[in-house]
């Protein structure tokens, strides 16, 4: 909790980490702190788990307590800690905030609760209790549509901002780029706003955005750690040139559901024990493998050497 109070520390290169699998179906611990040791030791400012990519329709509420748990001790307030503790239950969403914050975590990111479809008023009262029952978390809104079946709308996000302090911030996951400005133009500069689409991470931060929570620092830390610190300082060509050399790669996250092949490349490269994904996820067919392997090819230059984090040497 060394970042809590200033939620600003969240700017940056975030990684939003996979869950890692043993080849038995249990969560793997042991790559789990390899792979926060390894995303560290490559220039990640900060760690989410939980997310999109963390499989977290898969976990129970137990097993996703145990992550943060383990997570935030290896971290050790190296870097910020913003696990994702919303499910489409409240009771579920409040029991794993409340963890979060018990295991120190700095910050809280929650998803829309999906399926249900609620309607704008809904939502405003879902994040309101939460921002309510923990005012001294700050909070982050993760606005997926694409897999929970609801937008929020900007007026809504400004709604919250406006009335609730410790809700601080959004990651928008939308390729609607117009929908980015219109939520940050209704909230105010002070909102923190992250993209959860790769290749609109940098466009955002022309119009404000705060940096990237990115999945595809599983495979690239270092580039995007670049890319962020390239915007940073100013060098603007060379902040392009590693957004368009991640192309492949960011291509490659998507060739089958992610987190699958991403989880395939770094099993194979030694930093997890396993591509293990759980249903109804599938590890890659033999198609996808065939396209993964080609774009691997495409994005060699910017992947991450794993070098001294190999999992055999780690356990």
């Amino acid at each position: 909790m060394k970042f809590r109070s200033d939620p600003r520390s969240l700017s940056g290169a975030l990684a939003a980490l996979f869950t890692p699998f043993t080849a038995e179906g249990d969560v793997d611990n042991v790559s789990l702190r390899n792979m926060i040791n390894w995303q560290i030791a490559n220039g990640s400012t900060g760690i989410t788990l939980g997310g999109s990519t963390g499989e977290p329709s898969s976990l129970s509420v137990a097993e996703r307590i145990d992550s943060i748990k383990v997570a935030a001790v290896e971290i050790n307030d190296r870097v910020p800690f913003m696990p994702g503790t919303g499910t489409a239950k409240m009771s579920e969403t409040l029991e794993l905030t409340q963890a979060a914050i018990d295991a120190g975590a700095d910050a809280s990111m929650i998803i829309t609760p999906y399926y249900s479809r609620p309607t704008q008023e809904a939502l405003y009262r879902w994040y309101a209790e939460v921002a309510q029952t923990f005012p001294d978390m700050p909070f982050v809104i993760y606005n997926v549509p694409s897999r929970t079946a609801v937008d929020m709308a900007p007026e809504t996000v400004a709604r919250l901002f406006r009335d609730f302090e410790n809700i601080v911030g959004i990651k928008e996951t939308t390729k609607d780029f117009e929908h980015f400005s219109r939520v940050m133009h209704a909230c105010g500069r002070d909102l923190l706003v992250w993209s959860g689409i790769e290749l609109l991470c940098l466009p955002l931060m022309a119009l404000g955005g705060v940096g990237f929570i990115s999945a595809l620092a599983n495979l690239a830390p270092r580039a995007i750690s670049d890319m962020y610190h390239a915007w940073e300082e100013g060098d603007l060509e060379k902040a392009r040139d590693i957004h368009y050399g991640l192309h492949p790669l960011a291509d490659l996250l998507f060739v089958e559901t992610n987190p699958a092949p991403s989880k395939w490349v770094m099993a194979r490269r030694g930093l997890i024990s396993s591509d293990h994904v759980r249903s109804p996820l599938i590890t890659p067919t033999d198609a996808g493998i065939t396209k993964i392997e080609e774009l691997l090819a495409q994005g060699e230059d910017f992947l991450t050497p794993i070098t001294g984090f190999e999992i055999g040497a780690q356990s």
